[in-house]
């Protein structure tokens, strides 16, 4: 992690989530910066400016419109209005399980979608190929089946009312007893 060298000091604590933050998205595969102004908007009191934010992350001005847009497009933040300010504030959804379920949705879209659709092709491809062997044929079809299923569960999961999800979650491992097929040997 980076230390943030901008205009504003912020809190240690912020300033650790903002690069902790920052550094998750970047193993995600989502640019720094975008990530970094996504955690500095999620704690921020108050709308910000996209100058505010180039100021307090030391970043440029350009760098910080383009990930404005990319958070934008992830329905991660939204814009403001303020009464008097012709300016475009920002502020991040507040609420972490929204949040989550818009990550969520937004790599189902962008990864789990694409990678169905390949592997629909795959294995018709492979139906049709007698060059193919047994087992290549049969994990693609595996790979496949895992892949649906995971998808199907996570469409389940968005209809769960947040109460019950929260249940859920925490039986953990203990949910499995309840399934006739689920008690630990």
């Amino acid at each position: 992690m980076t230390e943030i060298t901008g205009k504003k000091k912020l809190p240690a604590a912020v300033e650790r989530f903002i690069l902790h933050w920052g550094d998750m998205g970047d193993e995600w595969g989502v640019n720094r910066s975008v990530s970094q102004i996504h955690g500095l908007l999620y704690l921020a009191d108050a709308p910000m400016t996209a100058e505010d934010i180039a100021d307090t992350l030391g970043m440029a001005r350009s760098n910080v419109s383009n990930s404005l847009k990319e958070l934008l497009a992830w329905n991660l933040i939204r814009r403001v209005p303020i009464l008097g300010d012709r300016r475009d504030h920002y502020e991040a959804e507040a609420d972490i399980w929204e949040v989550a379920a818009r990550i969520a949705a937004r790599r189902k879209e962008r990864e789990i979608e694409p990678a169905i659709a390949a592997l629909r092709a795959c294995v018709s491809d492979a139906t049709d190929d007698p060059t193919i062997s047994p087992v290549a044929a049969k994990r693609l079809k595996e790979m496949l089946a895992f892949t649906e299923l995971a998808d199907h569960w996570f469409m389940q999961m968005l209809k769960v009312p947040r109460p019950r999800l929260v249940a859920l979650m925490k039986l953990g491992e203990k949910i499995a007893n309840l399934l006739p097929l689920g008690k630990a040997r």
